[in-house]
């Protein structure tokens, strides 16, 4: 499972015009879902969603987490960030999981997130969306939960 988490003053998803989700202060998360990825790639994504220490505490250093500040929490569902684009120049994406399998791991992801209290948006599975957002820093992080080591 790979994540794109973004530090946010604001994120909000659109499908055909319509507002799906918005959220205020707290973390944008591309999510992606692969081949394989299990309950232990569920766990270990929201966890580390929810306790990366990238928010600025009084002295001005990345110290507290989006729930400590008491963020919220943005979940969308990517696909393409499992693209491979090593050979060539279309990308690949043969490692990304099957549909039906992806959307309900998406979810127990959203699910475990929105466990800890916290308001939790979230995309449209398969839809073509329009995110928005205001990135702030810029902070932005990358995680993969087959790069544990």
């Amino acid at each position: 499972m790979r994540a794109v988490v973004q530090r946010v003053t604001e994120a909000c998803v659109t499908v055909d015009g319509e507002l799906i989700s918005q959220i205020g202060a707290g973390l944008l998360v591309l999510l992606g879902v692969e081949h394989g990825d299990t309950q232990l790639d569920v766990k270990y994504l929201a966890e580390k969603i929810t306790g990366l220490r990238i928010f600025s505490d009084q002295n001005d250093l990345m110290n507290l987490s989006v729930l400590d500040v008491g963020g919220q929490v943005l979940i969308v569902s990517q696909f393409t960030l499992l693209g491979d684009v090593r050979r060539g120049r279309r990308p690949s994406f043969t490692t990304a999981a099957e549909p039906s399998s992806a959307n309900q791991l998406y979810q127990d992801v959203c699910r475990l997130v929105s466990q800890t209290g916290m308001k939790v948006g979230q995309g449209r599975f398969q839809a073509d969306m329009r995110v928005s957002l205001v990135n702030d820093g810029p902070v932005t992080i990358l995680l993969d939960s087959r790069k544990l080591f």
